[in-house]
């Protein structure tokens, strides 16, 4: 069975150590090392996240019976809206119902905050597309997003609307 806590400062090791377990994995097939490489440094180095924790982003972690599994990050953004800013579940967890898990216990805590939608992005070569689709999510926008250094970001916008 699978258990959520909240992370905190104190977390951002774990965090970085299981970002970097799954990050290259998901994406080496999609971008390149060196943009890999990039958005690691701009998303992950300790100061980036520590200013996502103080910007409000709730960061959690999803364990197994063993061990700490995977992590998620998600913000109020305005008006009942959420989005999810991060959700990775470590290869050899994948399959095995945590991001389902992971997700509806976020989706649990925003509805009962009277959110009314919760948005991501993925990217659009990203099979992770199917396992949102799966879970009521729906293509709502085609993006680019210039993330510096000549690379881009080409996502879809995805949201599940919530029943209040």
């Amino acid at each position: 069975m699978f258990k959520i806590r909240n992370a905190t400062v104190e977390d951002i090791e774990l965090i970085r150590t299981l970002c970097f377990k799954v990050w290259p994995q998901t994406y080496s097939k999609i971008i390149s090392k060196e943009q890999i490489d990039y958005m690691l440094e701009m998303m992950y180095s300790e100061t980036s996240l520590k200013q996502q924790i103080k910007e409000g982003c709730n960061f959690l972690i999803i364990s197994d019976d063993v061990k700490p599994v995977g992590y998620a990050s998600y913000q109020h953004t305005g008006n009942g809206n959420y989005k999810l800013h991060k959700i990775y579940i470590l290869p050899e967890t994948q399959g095995k119902n945590a991001g389902r898990f992971l997700l509806d216990y976020i989706i649990q805590d925003i509805t009962k905050k009277n959110g009314v939608a919760l948005q991501l992005q993925v990217n659009r070569f990203n099979k992770a597309k199917d396992f949102y689709e799966r879970l009521g999510f729906k293509v709502f926008k085609e993006a680019n997003f210039d993330i510096g250094n000549g690379y881009f970001m080409n996502d879809y916008i995805m949201e599940k609307k919530l029943k209040v």
